[in-house]
């Protein structure tokens, strides 16, 4: 009789472990599925076409010059936060809070964004450095610069969804040029002058910090240690091993939404490139970033050395991002003569 008992209590703490190894077994399983499927990248879109939707939605077939780049900033936002998964860096839970890959991918779309967005509302939007600011860009700008990993309130999908309404009025008043307060775009070549020196900047940091995933590369940005200026400049370190797929991916996130943002360039701005002869200059920049979106084989961020048997992604990503800042210097001094 004891015997019998003790088997059924065995087969029955048995049972109670194979339910309870069972149920993690489906949860991992259903956490490895959505972590692989919110952990791609977003594919790239047509801005002109995204600009005509956006027009559908409004019931308006005016496109005025300008439409298509704010429309671009806003639905880079909205492609951040209603992608599989939504926006993930600020996520508390797996399998978001594990996917860091996805999350410096953001974090880089997120610096540029921010970039054009200032740029638009500092540059593209007024007319001359006296000039009263645009009412809804004053507020849509604040809204992109909100800590990007708040999940508390307010936040931060809630904030950055601010800013897109606040960019969808300032695309409304852009169209309507008979209310109160109608919204403008100056497509001149000192307002892209300006922009392209912080792309500039941008381009050259991401450069540097990728071509540092190898010792060769690490401080060379600085020059020799024996120059004199630089004696007292700490250098760039090596990127540590755990860090190059974060900075890889940030730089990825970057190069997106840059493709995106030149493309909106070119069609606002196309006048102005075409008299200055430099839209090829910016198909350049363009091609550069379509290179550097190029799909990625490996499952992990290979880091080989010289001309050995792996690659190394980090410098064929620098490669790319290098030869889109030159042809971003190129422009610059295109836009700043006479």
């Amino acid at each position: 009789m004891t015997d019998n008992t003790s088997d059924h209590e065995d087969a029955k703490s048995k049972g109670i472990l194979w339910a309870f190894g069972s149920f993690l077994g489906i949860v991992l399983l259903i956490l490895i599925i959505l972590g692989e499927w919110w952990g791609r990248e977003p594919g790239q879109f047509n801005v002109q076409e995204e600009a005509i939707k956006r027009m559908e939605v409004t019931h308006t077939d005016q496109m005025p010059v300008g439409y298509v780049y704010a429309n671009t900033l806003a639905h880079i936002a909205e492609v951040l936060m209603y992608k599989p998964g939504g926006y993930i860096s600020n996520d508390v839970a797996p399998p978001g809070v594990l996917l860091d890959n996805i999350q410096n991918w953001e974090h880089g779309a997120l610096i540029m964004l921010r970039d054009a967005t200032t740029a638009l509302r500092n540059h593209f939007a007024r007319d001359q450095s006296q000039s009263a600011e645009d009412k809804d860009l004053a507020k849509a700008e604040p809204y992109f610069y909100y800590e990007r990993n708040s999940w508390a309130l307010p936040s931060t999908e809630s904030e950055y969804q601010k800013g897109i309404d606040s960019l969808h009025d300032y695309m409304i008043r852009l169209q309507d040029p008979n209310v109160r307060n109608p919204a403008q775009f100056y497509s001149r070549a000192d307002n892209l002058w300006q922009y392209i020196e912080i792309v500039i900047k941008r381009l050259g940091g991401l450069s540097t910090r990728l071509a540092a995933s190898t010792d060769q590369f690490a401080g060379a940005a600085h020059g020799p240690p024996t120059d004199p200026i630089d004696i007292q400049t700490p250098t760039l370190g090596q990127t540590p091993w755990l860090e190059i797929d974060d900075v890889f991916y940030e730089a990825r996130g970057a190069s997106w939404a840059l493709l995106h943002i030149l493309k909106a360039v070119k069609h606002d701005f196309a006048d102005i490139l075409l008299d200055k002869r430099a839209m090829n200059t910016v198909d350049i920049m363009i091609h550069s970033m379509e290179n550097a979106l190029t799909p990625i084989l490996s499952p992990v961020v290979l880091n080989g050395d010289g001309f050995g048997i792996f690659a190394n992604y980090s410098l064929s990503m620098a490669n790319y991002i290098s030869r889109a800042n030159a042809a971003a210097l190129d422009l610059r001094d295109i836009m700043n003569r006479g």
